[in-house]
């Protein structure tokens, strides 16, 4: 009796066991305006550095690089942004970025449903944007993207190794006036003033 139940325990363990956790985990960024109503929403998968060189090896320079690991790096934005000074309709696009020594060119993309970069389309851009590399206090193991407010809008931080990037985004509801927004995802949302909403921060920084 006792043998038959050692059998029948391993058996159930072995039926319920889980494929190890993957190798760059998929997490998410998200941040909310003062009135906790969704401003962006960032899906992306972070790979760590295991003594690795980074940008310039791992990451190639001058190729377009998925900002991640994985599937295509997420971004949503729920209302109308400007981006790093651009404006930008609501909306899910993916995140793309072109790493070099000195500077980055950020790209804001249509086509975010993909595997990597291998399908990129330049003709799908939606906007670029240049970032100056800046050098981290300490040394980044795992890719990371942060948020901190700003005036009216917040900061969105990129960092890998000894390397960040910082660019803004700020919600303008005055926008694209001519377009009727509908979001049949969403719930319904209570109307605010046309007032820029105060951004308040979710995660912290390297």
């Amino acid at each position: 009796m006792l043998f038959t139940f050692i059998i029948c325990s391993s058996l159930s363990v072995n039926a319920q066991s889980f494929s190890d956790l993957d190798k760059s985990p998929m997490d998410a960024v998200m941040v909310r305006n003062e009135d906790n109503s969704p401003l962006v929403r960032i899906i992306y998968s972070r790979p760590f550095k295991r003594g690795r060189e980074i940008f310039g090896n791992l990451v190639p320079f001058e190729k377009v690089w998925r900002t991640g690991a994985n599937e295509t790096t997420e971004i949503r934005f729920y209302e109308h942004c400007y981006v790093n000074g651009q404006p930008i309709k609501k909306g899910t696009y993916a995140l793309f970025s072109i790493p070099n020594e000195d500077e980055w060119t950020i790209i804001i993309n249509q086509n975010y449903q993909d595997w990597g970069a291998y399908n990129y389309k330049e003709s799908a851009d939606v906007l670029r944007f240049n970032l100056k590399v800046q050098e981290t206090a300490t040394s980044v193991e795992q890719f990371s993207i942060s948020t901190r407010p700003a005036k009216n809008g917040a900061y969105l931080f990129m960092g890998w190794d000894n390397t960040f990037l910082r660019f803004t985004v700020k919600p303008d509801p005055s926008l694209f006036p001519e377009e009727i927004e509908v979001e049949d995802d969403l719930p319904a949302k209570t109307q605010t003033s046309k007032k820029t909403k105060k951004t308040k921060r979710f995660l912290g920084i390297f």
